[in-house]
């Protein structure tokens, strides 16, 4: 049965340039590559070299720290090129892809005839592991603790969101298993958050407390969810999996095949027809987006465009990526842009511009700041955009000034930086809130551990 959880305050951002309930099958490129970047905190040591062939699910690199934890090629075929950065920092594992895969057989299994460890070793030597993410630091979780609860946010409240229900209608049956193969990992509860609209479809979940979510952004981020449902305290441990992330556990344990296939939303108003693709984690994307992209001056994102990352033409696609956001370079300036009769294109919290007479209107915003880094003088603005019981100015001041008490008693064990996204959008001061999070769990990670 499930229970309802309302978040009041927050901000919805409408954006133009929405997904339709589409899916098209990409052409499959012939290039790969998984980035040790997109695994925060990882140091890599290589498993592979050039000129090694691979099948699906080998593993090309492992954890220097923790060595259990590896990460396997998503295709068969041959290491193509190992690119580095400073200091030698591995920066791709790149693979040239057989025209058809081959798979490495990890071997089917039911998780209910299976012990917990049994179940880890699964996921560890398949590459399904680093899909799970620790709270607190947000980070891959560590295989020898145990949590004291799992949880899934299956409601998308960002600006032009994927639609997770939307995402699995043809997975059911391999996310009831990621469910199932979840609920052993923990004592406690798995918790799934989903949209009151899609109860009919996760109503046959099993293994799993369904909330029903309402709410505006960032009622979706999974760290609000926990401190309604179940919040950290010191020295507990919270693990968190992404929807689609569940669905390619469940299919490892259905079919014995680490296959990770996404179904991503390509959306915003530099996509010809926003809509969903079915793809493979580490694909090359140029010859996709030379086909689906408007002519001009646009960014493009991975993830959503609060708190993701930016990419290029001729990147890969990215290991947790749900969507890719393409929205106008904000690199003009607008004359007098500070006055509310200038332009008619501005969404403002407050009542500075003439947004709040028009509630359904959407926007065609870009990347422009509208402004400078500046002090931080106004008193409430940050509460008005995150619901949980913290005070996120206080915790900013904390993290700046490297105080690790004040961030213990804040609240910094209980967010994770895309808790800040709409802090960053809204605040005046126009300070990178996400970036000073994260060095503050940076801080507490090497000092606390």
């Amino acid at each position: 049965m499930s229970k309802d959880i309302h978040i009041k305050r927050g901000l919805n951002i409408p954006l133009q340039g929405e997904s339709d309930k589409k899916i098209t099958s990409s052409k499959s490129p012939t290039q790969y590559a998984i980035q040790p970047p997109d695994f925060y905190g990882l140091t890599p040591k290589l498993s592979v070299k050039t000129n090694d062939t691979v099948v699906a699910g080998d593993v090309l690199f492992y954890d220097k720290n923790q060595e259990q934890i590896k990460f396997t090629s998503p295709v068969s075929g041959t290491i193509a090129n190992i690119k580095r950065g400073a200091k030698r920092k591995i920066l791709t594992v790149e693979i040239l892809a057989d025209a058809k895969d081959t798979f490495k057989d990890f071997g089917k299994a039911d998780a209910n005839t299976l012990s917990r460890d049994q179940i880890k070793e699964k996921l560890l030597q398949s590459g399904c592991w680093p899909y799970i993410k620790q709270r607190p630091y947000d980070v891959v979780a560590d295989p020898n603790a145990t949590p004291k609860a799992i949880f899934i946010s299956a409601y998308n409240t960002v600006p032009l969101a994927a639609d997770f229900a939307f995402i699995l209608k043809d997975r059911k049956e391999a996310f009831a298993a990621g469910i199932t193969v979840l609920s052993k990992l923990t004592d406690g509860a798995v918790n799934l958050g989903i949209n009151s609209k899609d109860a009919d479809f996760f109503s046959a979940i099993a293994d799993a407390n369904v909330y029903n979510v309402s709410g505006k952004h960032p009622a979706g981020n999974v760290s609000f969810q926990i401190a309604k449902i179940d919040p950290i305290n010191q020295g507990e441990k919270v693990w968190v999996v992404s929807p689609q992330d569940v669905a390619i556990i469940g299919a490892l344990f259905l079919t014995g095949y680490y296959n990770p296939t996404r179904t991503i939303a390509i959306a915003g108003v530099g996509v010809k027809e926003p809509q969903y693709y079915t793809l493979k984690t580490g694909q090359h994307l140029e010859e996709l987006f030379s086909e689906i992209l408007v002519n001009g001056n646009f960014r493009l994102i991975s993830g959503n465009v609060l708190s993701g990352e930016r990419i290029f033409k001729n990147s890969y696609l990215r290991y947790f990526a749900n969507s890719i956001c393409v929205i106008p370079e904000g690199n003009h300036y607008d004359f007098l842009g500070w006055h509310p009769f200038i332009g008619n294109n501005k969404l403002s919290l407050s009542r500075t511009f003439f947004s709040w007479l028009t509630p359904n209107k959407k926007y065609n915003l870009d990347t422009n700041l509208n402004g400078e880094e500046r002090a931080l003088v106004v008193t409430g603005e940050m509460e008005q955009v995150f619901p949980m019981n913290i005070y996120p100015l206080q915790l900013l001041k904390a993290a700046m000034a490297d105080d690790i008490e004040k961030m213990e008693n804040l609240g910094i064990y209980e967010v994770a930086p895309e808790d800040f996204a709409l802090i960053d959008f809204t605040n005046t001061s126009k300070l990178e809130a996400q970036e000073i999070i994260r060095y503050a769990l940076d801080v507490m990670v090497k000092e606390v551990g």
